[in-house]
Parts: C-alpha cells; structure tokens; sequence
C-alpha cells in the first residue's frame, strides 16, 4: 500500500509541484492538500496520513503552530518543515523537536530522500 503524504502550502504552484513529485512515486502519494494550518490539522485528522509537509509560512496558523498542534495529537507522524528561504531553516534549528526535517524550498530535489527516509515503504 502506498504511503499517504498530506501537503500544506498556501501557494497552489507549490502544492501542484509537489503533486506532480508525488505521481510519479510509485509507492507514495497525495492524501489530502491544505491550503493554511488549520485546514492541514482538519485534513490530517480526517486522512491520517503517514507523512506531512507543511509550509512555513501560511495563513490563519503557520508550518510551526500547525506542527505543535498536529504533533500533540499525532505524536508519531513524521512532518517536515518545507521553507522558502534556505537562510530561514538555520535559524529554525531550535524548532527540529517540532517537526522531524527542515527543508529548504531551494533545495526540493532532497524532499522526495528526506521522505523516504521518514516514511519508508
């Protein structure tokens, strides 16, 4: 069985991008798209994905509140941070207890190893 993944990004070309990533995976695929925090925390309870990648960086609740809280309630799903800025995931170090993996948007063609990593088949 192929391993749900849920995407929260509030930039649709992203959450597209990563759709597409997660196609031509044959073990991996698309459960659900968030388009902020709140949306990602209503989806992942409703999916119950095996991995989740969260934005920085959106609306209504951010990646980092929105990992605390999913965190709380699914301690053991894996979740990566996926930032914009590469400068931004150094200074988030501290925030590797909130969430499993900090990937730099600049460097997306490492996402797909960071998640087979965390979600192995």
């Amino acid at each position: 069985m192929a391993k749900r993944i849920l995407v929260a990004d509030d930039n649709p070309m992203i959450r597209k991008m990563l759709c597409r990533l997660f196609e031509i995976e044959e073990d991996y695929g698309i459960c659900a798209e968030a388009e902020n925090g709140q949306e990602a925390i209503e989806l992942a309870l409703h999916h119950r994905p095996d991995l989740i990648i969260l934005d920085l960086a959106m609306p209504v609740l951010n990646g980092l509140e929105t990992a605390r809280e999913l965190k709380k309630i699914m301690p053991d799903i894996p979740i990566i941070l996926f930032t914009q800025h590469a400068h931004a995931s150094k200074g988030l170090a501290g925030f590797e207890m909130i969430v499993d993996r900090i990937v730099p948007k600049t460097d997306a063609r490492a996402l797909m190893g960071h998640v087979k990593t965390l979600a192995p088949v």
